[in-house]
């Protein structure tokens, strides 16, 4: 895989992984591991919402009226 970054964010990834002590890939790779870790997160936030609303339905629509 090729990551291809404007000047300025490699500039930035330069920087932060030098103040971090570690490579621009290791920088790189921790960034993509915190956003699949984040995006499976908000899916289980999501998914727990839905059951409530599920669950809670008659009372969600008693309150809304």
């Amino acid at each position: 895989m090729t990551l291809r970054l404007t000047d300025d964010e490699q500039a930035a990834l330069r920087q932060r992984a030098e103040r971090e002590g570690i490579s621009m890939q290791d920088a790189a790779r921790r960034a993509v591991r915190d956003y699949i870790a984040h995006g499976e997160h908000r899916d289980r936030v999501d998914a727990a919402a839905e059951r409530v609303k599920t669950a809670h339905a008659g009372a969600l629509k008693r309150l809304s009226e």
